[in-house]
């Protein structure tokens, strides 16, 4: 193992806000995945759930590019909620009048990479 190699799974174009899914986000940055895994399954949020999912496509990629890793060497290495786009919806009002609703798009990119160390 000369070189440490990150292993890369995003996910796009999910309907939820990027600024409700981050705080979800930096409770699990630089742990362990196995420990986020178990953190992510007792959290309540949308966020949770979505990034949960990312994060098993990228343990997932790590464990079948290098047969030699298990799941407890993993870390997160880095953990980004971008911004996509917005779907914009008509909102009809009171007295002819109409609103824009802005349905917000997030996406999620998940790093993870192996210990070093050991």
């Amino acid at each position: 193992m000369a070189e440490n190699k990150s292993y890369v799974a995003t996910t796009k174009f999910l309907i939820a806000s990027p600024t409700k899914v981050r705080p979800v986000a930096n409770v699990i940055k630089t742990k362990s995945c196995s420990e986020a895994i178990a953190i992510l399954e007792t959290m309540p949020q949308k966020g949770a759930r979505l990034i949960s999912g990312t994060l098993k496509s990228a343990v997932a990629n790590a464990l079948f590019a290098n047969k030699n890793l298990d799941e407890d060497m993993l870390y997160i290495k880095e953990i980004r909620i971008d911004e996509g786009p917005r779907l914009k919806r008509i909102w009809f009002r009171a007295r002819g009048r109409a609103d824009q609703q802005l349905k917000r798009m997030c996406h999620i990119t998940v790093v993870v990479d192996e210990k070093a160390g050991k």
